[in-house]
């Protein structure tokens, strides 16, 4: 019997309005309480707290995915001289962000960082297989302005350091790594995989890697082509990639075809950076295809591109429903 495709999500998940100003541990909960019931009556397989305990109200415009682990780790300032500005705007690698998450002013430690915690507390919450996410090293090393180490790849591999020693301990059926800005730095390659990696071999259960080309106003953040990333991807201990495709179409796909077989397949068959809601059929059809390119027993997963924090919920709650009913009619299931 052949395999069941099993359905995911990537991470974030849109704010509850009423979450916005009111952000106590008990309206925390029931927010994180709603998203996870959401994605159970949808009939996912694989849950994930939507990173509401993320999100910062003051920074309405962000979700929290780099912002929440940079603000709390020691040897990252958030406060910023004139001086620091004008090196970070003449920073050409830190892309589109139009200010620095952070200076690097010495050696990156844990801080107040804690992330078995914020896992126990969604994995009191349900009983289903959970996904815990987590920013990936070279993501969080390239969105900030180092004015410590000599080598980004050692910023990178000190913050991989204390992203290992925080996931030992987190046993979440999956903890995914999301790498957002690979794409774009394709000269980080060498050094990034190291640094992924060795956050990669301290996760006690199965491990899941994210690339995309990002997603900020709907708007693709990265430029780049997955054929370029295939030696990187078969650099990495990863037990399966999530990939976007769903926006940027599938051309791409028989690259995979080069991508050590070991390494099993999440692809995106929904579109995050589109109001349109997904038919049944189509996803059907999307999956149909992916089968035929990359062979069976080769897709593990299929979910959105990337996060839904710029949706609406009731866009969201549909994308989702349309995404099991797509699984199920591929698979013959009424």
């Amino acid at each position: 019997m052949t395999e069941r495709i099993r359905t995911t999500v990537v991470g974030s998940y849109p704010v509850p309005s009423w979450l916005i100003g009111n952000t106590s541990r008990l309206v925390l909960r029931d927010a994180v309480m709603v998203v996870l019931k959401t994605q159970e009556m949808a009939g996912l397989d694989l849950i994930a707290d939507g990173e509401l305990s993320r999100f910062d109200p003051g920074h309405p415009e962000t979700n929290g995915m780099v912002d929440y682990f940079v603000g709390q780790m020691d040897g990252i300032r958030k406060r910023f001289s004139m001086a620091d500005l004008q090196r970070f705007y003449h920073d050409r690698a830190l892309g589109a962000r139009s200010l620095p998450a952070g200076m690097v002013t010495g050696k990156v430690e844990a801080g107040t960082l804690n992330l078995a915690r914020d896992y126990e507390s969604v994995r009191a919450l349900t009983t289903f297989p959970l996904k815990f996410t987590c920013t990936g090293p070279h993501m969080l090393s390239r969105v900030l302005v180092d004015c410590h180490y000599k080598e980004r790849a050692d910023l990178a591999m000190d913050i991989a350091q204390v992203l290992r020693q925080q996931l030992e301990s987190v046993e979440a059926d999956v903890v995914q790594l999301d790498e957002a800005y690979i794409v774009g730095h394709p000269e980080d390659t060498a050094w990034a995989a190291e640094a992924i990696n060795h956050v990669l071999d301290g996760i006690p259960n199965e491990t899941g890697v994210h690339i995309c080309y990002g997603n900020y106003g709907g708007q693709t953040a990265q430029r780049g082509f997955w054929r370029d990333l295939i030696p990187f991807l078969d650099k990495l201990n990863t037990d399966h990639l999530l990939l976007e495709f769903a926006r940027r179409g599938y051309d791409e796909l028989n690259v995979l075809g080069d991508l050590n077989p070991n390494i099993r397949l999440g692809i995106g068959v929904i579109d995050i950076k589109d109001n349109e809601v997904e038919s049944p059929q189509l996803i059907a059809s999307r999956l149909e295809m992916i089968v035929k390119t990359v062979g069976e027993g080769r897709l593990k997963y299929i979910h959105p591109d990337c996060g839904f924090w710029m949706l609406h919920r009731s866009v969201v709650d549909r994308k989702i429903q349309a995404l099991v009913k797509g699984r199920d009619l591929f698979e013959g299931r009424p």
